[in-house]
């Protein structure tokens, strides 16, 4: 924890995960940007670190200017903003970045890009370290964003309280707000083919007012809408490799961050190995919360079994007919969910629901679970 000036800030992006985060961003912008005539411009005061760390790993032929606009004082938007400062005269016909440091009510981008457009540039892009979904009342979300983060006051890195501690090279979020977010309920459902998950998960949306986040239904919605990241996993999937995690986890980041001011979520097939529940502890890190259970639906193997052949003769799922299918589905899962249950137990986040009697019976020792967290 620090102090600046009269409030207390903790620990909020470390400068590791900023730098690595950066990398990622650089990369995607040479791949878009090639043979094209780019021009980066950034947001003073608070931008001037980030877009300094980006432009070293930026391998384009580009230019870089740097305009001003003010829109803080202390720790509230003032809801207005000053006229941009320091804009050229050489961009016309020219692709634009805008680079800023944070993108809160979008208020500031919206008025950049209404001075741009006279100018006759080809294009208008931003490129954010961070934003936040919550504040954001504009019409240009940023196209490149480092890390969604929840509607509380950050410093370091560039941005500023008062002034003080934009040379911080981590960033910090005030203390009160982050706890605050910590409130929110995250949960991992994990369940073997068979034990009611997606039944008890709807129960659980409902009663908590959780949102649910698959990620097969996340990647089939990328891969369908030919997005950014839809395309990039589509190689892998065409070529029968596996998906990185780096894909899927970002593609999991752009999810959340479509939610405003969430009760919290669901996360259903996902972390699949410890490497991605690492992934997803950093992540939600960043934005402030975390996962408060995983919870497993305990089912005993052989009513598993009954319970899948009974649901191949009702519900016309005919690969839930072959006997050596459902065994291999059953261990399949074991081996997956074994050590991520590990991981979660070592942080005391891990529950165990007896999956056995009626569904409503199931629902309520689910609820009483929850309810204990």
């Amino acid at each position: 924890m620090i102090q600046v000036i009269d409030k207390s800030f903790e620990v909020f992006i470390t400068k590791d995960e900023i730098q690595q985060e950066i990398l990622s961003l650089a990369a995607k912008i040479n791949d878009d940007y090639r043979d094209k005539d780019l021009v980066f411009l950034s947001v003073l005061n608070g931008a001037f670190m980030f877009t300094s760390d980006l432009m070293k790993n930026i391998s384009l032929d580009c230019e870089v200017s740097f305009v001003k606009m003010s829109s803080y004082s202390g720790v509230e938007s003032r809801g207005r903003v000053d006229e941009l400062i320091g804009l050229g005269d050489n961009i016309a016909g020219r692709d634009i970045i805008i680079v800023e440091d944070i993108v809160d009510t979008g208020i500031t981008i919206d008025k950049i890009i209404s001075l741009l457009e006279p100018e006759g540039v080809a294009s208008v892009r931003v490129c954010t370290l961070l934003y936040k979904p919550d504040a954001f009342k504009g019409t240009k979300r940023p196209d490149y964003i480092g890390f969604s983060i929840p509607n509380a006051f950050v410093v370091g890195y560039g941005l500023d309280y008062n002034e003080k501690g934009r040379n911080l090279d981590t960033i910090y979020q005030i203390r009160e707000q982050k706890k605050q977010r910590n409130s929110m309920l995250n949960i991992v459902l994990f369940g073997p083919p068979g034990a009611g998950k997606g039944t008890q998960s709807e129960r659980l949306i409902e009663q908590y007012g959780l949102i649910h986040l698959s990620t097969g239904d996340i990647f089939r919605a990328n891969i369908k809408g030919e997005t950014e990241l839809g395309v990039l996993a589509k190689t892998y999937i065409d070529k029968g490799q596996l998906v990185p995690d780096e894909v899927t986890i970002n593609m999991l980041k752009a999810e959340v961050g479509k939610h405003d001011n969430p009760q919290g979520f669901i996360f259903d097939g996902f972390p699949r190995t410890i490497a991605q529940a690492e992934a997803l502890d950093v992540y939600l890190e960043s934005i402030g919360t975390g996962i408060t259970s995983m919870i497993s639906l305990d089912v005993a193997e052989d009513e598993l079994k009954a319970r899948l052949a009974n649901r191949a003769k009702t519900g016309g799922r005919p690969d839930d007919a072959n006997p050596d299918v459902i065994q291999n589905r059953i261990d399949v899962y074991r081996k997956e969910t074994s050590p991520v249950k590990n991981y979660y137990e070592t942080q005391e986040k891990w529950v165990m629901i007896d999956g056995l009697g009626t569904i409503d019976e199931i629902t309520v020792r689910l609820f009483a679970a929850v309810n204990a967290l």
